[in-house]
């Protein structure tokens, strides 16, 4: 666990790695921002007896909208201009650099109204130079700029041979400008909003250099609209603006633009309705805002995707991340979407499942993915590995090791378990008679064969331990102990057919931890393992995209339902919702490790401290299919249809969300795309549990530790099954209750709080008979709150909340 910890520092060096150099032609002073609500380098001041809205920790800080022409937000100005104050909004680029604004010839900006503006209300804008440099004289907007009307993006440009030849303004180096100003200007005492987006100057283009992009198409889904187009990189323009038609091309209005290297857009239509018919036009625009002739008209409409066809849409846009977006010399998967060479090890093994399913779902061929996995493994084979072990991160051009923190510069057997998890899966599902799919095999064997596991004992001890490197040998000192997501490092250890350890450090090493079994409940649910409310869900994906837990068991618990009770534990925790974050719910849950808000990266779990910020992460609940099927397919619905429009971009799902703070990462993440794609394959078919299961020396070490078959069904129902109806609910005193009884047996009925305590037991156990059962219950006097309410017997239990309003 402790590595999904420091991917902390990891979202710290990549984000240092994404920063490029500002151009002399185009300068830009905002384009987005990362932190949620507000602008880090965006700075707010007022005086006197005007407003100015500021956020952030300091309280001077430009707050965020998620309304935005591009990108994931806008600045937002909401003022009140009065006599005898001031205020103004300044606008810095990130690492407050001195912008060369020398060679361009225009500024700009988009500019956005929710209400409309006069063309008497625009705030005036200045310039700041360098330190012991001055302000430029203040200029009114509206000398540039008409009315706004009302909802509707639209560019002010401002050209800038009005500050470089104003014969009043002396004493700034154009080529040292620290800022763009917005500040007060007419003192009308009314409150007015106003969005800005991609403030930058630049150096007007030719018209004639532009070209209309080709091959536009349409596609529709249940919420949103693909748009795609051929990107030849020639297009001549800075960026593509998207226009949308509701009258059948009559007329159109600009929507959107993306970046001159783009070649996809989602346009989410389900705020206009269900079957909603759209037309497109596309163009290819100048940073001066010229654009080309529009592309051929492309349409398309939306309509309702039944339960299997959202699961393909999720999956195939999923795959894309593993397919697309992989390293184009290693075919390895990259950390991020923002990684450019850096290669993940854990990560290509859930992508090497990914190719699995993405052949068996036909997003490619059988031949494509052999192909691919071909060219990954001949890179392996040639990349830096320790004792047979790869790195956590490796150079995706050279194979070699990319530190992924000081002393972590060899082996990671943790991320190794990961990759040949997905590759014994691979060898068992390319078993094929050809000379490609034998060398598959081959290679596979021989990868696996090298790795010394017992090395990894650090001098023979009963642990296997995380990390080994030739320059700092065991100086990492971190044993993997269960309970946590590491179960696959002890069964694949245990299986080696060379330098594999005993089968003793199952219990003495995995198991041996004091807190490894915990056998308390929660939120009414029985928890066999450890921390307390379960611990992040990632614990329950990360080793079991292969080993199938159904139907065995070791001496301590059947893992299928392990991993099924902590994550109905972490919905129920997510229901009850102590820290009251707004979001939360039935549909809306699912804490594990992500990118964050706050931490930058953080292990988000069900607790009272900082590990819950109110950040959701999809992986979680998606991840869970084969565990939660009903609850899990209920929040991707609520995902994608009530938060498509931020949360789901052109590889699926992006990293996590926290409604609390109105953000939504822009990020991509392998180790949880992984979960996505292959833990609903497996509980679609089953297949990566099917083929990891097959391989013989998997089944050898599960005999070796001790797993037996497991008979014993006891299912935990979702409330739709039982077809249960409560009402009221919230309710007050009187309880009406309706359910329909799968068999003759003994029941009972209970009322639990959202520390999983029996608040009150208001039937049995009772031997109820087959069929409806209707029951009416007066509720004792407690406090007002989300209670669950427990209905079981000996063959199932379920739980459904109930809000007590009295």
């Amino acid at each position: 666990m402790k590595q999904r910890y420091l991917h902390f520092f990891s979202f710290l060096f990549l984000s240092l790695q994404a920063c490029v150099p500002t151009y002399s032609q185009e300068v830009y002073f905002f384009s987005d921002s990362n932190n949620p609500g507000y602008y880090d380098t965006g700075l707010a001041f007022k005086s006197g007896t005007s407003f100015l809205e500021q956020t952030g920790s300091s309280g001077d800080k430009l707050p965020t909208d998620g309304t935005a022409f591009q990108g994931r937000n806008s600045l937002r100005l909401r003022w009140n201009s009065r006599s005898a104050g001031d205020w103004s909004a300044i606008v810095i680029a990130p690492g407050f650099p001195f912008q060369d604004i020398s060679n361009t010839d225009t500024l700009a900006f988009w500019v956005y109204a929710p209400n409309g503006l006069n063309k008497a209300d625009w705030p005036n804008i200045f310039l700041e130079g360098a330190p012991g440099s001055t302000k430029s004289r203040k200029y009114n907007l509206g000398n540039y700029a008409s009315g706004l009307d009302a909802k509707t993006w639209t560019q002010v440009k401002i050209p800038l041979s009005v500050f470089f030849s104003d014969p009043n303004q002396t004493g700034i180096n154009f080529k040292q400008i620290k800022a763009i100003i917005f500040g007060q200007n007419a003192a009308d005492a009314q409150e007015h909003t106003l969005l800005i987006d991609e403030v930058r100057t630049y150096r007007a283009a030719a018209t004639s250099n532009l070209i209309a992009p080709e091959l536009f198409r349409a596609k529709g889904y249940d919420s949103h609209i693909e748009l795609r187009w051929k990107n030849s990189g020639n297009s001549g323009g800075t960026a593509f603006r998207v226009y949308r038609s509701l009258n059948e091309g009559q007329t159109f209005s600009l929507i959107g633009q993306v970046s001159k290297s783009d070649s996809i857009y989602l346009d989410f239509v389900r705020p206009l309705g269900l079957n909603v018919k759209v037309s497109y036009r596309l163009t290819s625009a100048s940073g001066s805002g010229q654009e080309s002739q529009p592309s051929a008209v492309a349409s398309a409409s939306s309509a309702p995707m039944s339960d299997e066809q959202l699961l393909d849409m999720v999956q195939e846009y999923t795959f894309r991340y593993f397919w697309d977006f992989a390293h184009p010399q290693s075919g390895l998967s990259r950390e991020r979407n923002t990684s450019g060479d850096i290669v993940t090890i854990g990560g290509t093994g859930f992508g090497v499942m990914a190719l699995l399913v993405g052949i068996e779902r036909g997003f490619i061929t059988r031949e494509q993915g052999r192909d691919r996995l071909l060219k990954m493994l001949s890179f392996l084979e040639k990349a830096d590995r320790f004792k047979g072990a790869f790195p956590h991160w490796m150079n995706g051009v050279t194979g070699k090791v990319i530190p992924f923190s000081p002393r972590d510069d060899g082996g990671d057997l943790v991320e190794t378990s990961f990759l040949f998890e997905g590759l014994l899966t691979a060898r068992e599902y390319f078993k094929g008679s050809t000379a490609e799919e034998q060398q598959i095999r081959s290679k596979i064997t021989g990868l696996w064969e090298a790795i010394e596991w017992d090395w990894y004992r650090q001098y023979f001890q009963n642990f296997i331990y995380w990390h080994w490197s030739p320059n700092h040998q065991f100086a990492m000192n971190f044993p993997v102990r269960g309970w946590n997501e590491g179960m696959m490092v002890y069964l694949l250890g245990i299986a080696a057919p060379t330098h594999g350890v005993p089968e003793g450090l199952y219990e003495k090493g995995w198991a041996g931890n004091s807190n490894y079994v915990n056998k308390n409940q929660y939120y009414s649910v029985l928890l066999p393992l450890g921390p307390a409310l379960g611990g992040p869900l990632f614990f329950a994906h990360y080793s079991f995209m292969g080993f199938d837990p159904r139907n065995i068991k070791d001496k301590y618990t059947n893992y299928f339902t392990q991993n099924r009770n902590h994550t109905l534990i972490n919905r129920a925790y997510c229901i009850a919702n102590p820290k009251k974050f707004k979001g939360y719910g039935e549909n809306c849950w699912g804490l594990t490790a992500s990118d964050d808000p706050i931490q930058g990266y953080l292990a988000h779990e069900p607790n009272s401290g900082p590990q819950d910020n109110g950040t959701i992460a999809p992986t979680a609940a998606l991840g869970s299919f084969p565990y939660t099927p009903v609850e899990s397919l209920g929040a991707l619905k609520h995902f994608y249809r009530e938060y498509g429009a931020e949360l789901f971009g052109p590889m699926g799902f992006y990293d996590a969300f926290n409604p609390q703070l109105n953000w939504t990462a822009d990020s991509y993440l392998a180790i949880d795309q992984g979960p996505i794609i292959n833990m609903i394959e497996n509980h679609r078919s089953g297949l990566l549990w099917k083929h990891f299961m097959a391989n013989a020396e998997i089944q050898t070490a599960l005999k070796k530790i001790g797993f037996t078959a497991d008979v014993t069904k006891v299912e935990t129902l979702p409330a739709t099954d039982l077809q249960l109806k409560i009402y009221p609910n919230p309710v007050k005193k009187n309880l009406d209750l309706s359910f329909v009884q799968p068999s003759s047996e003994t029941v009972k009925i209970e009322l639990n709080d959202t520390a999983g305590r029996v608040v009150h037991r208001l039937l049995g156990p009772t031997r109820l008979n087959t069929g409806l059962q209707r029951q009416q219950f007066t509720l004792p006097a407690l406090p007002k709150g989300t209670y669950f309410l427990q209905i079981s017997s000996p063959t199932y239990t379920s739980t459904y909340p109930l809000v007590i309003s009295q």
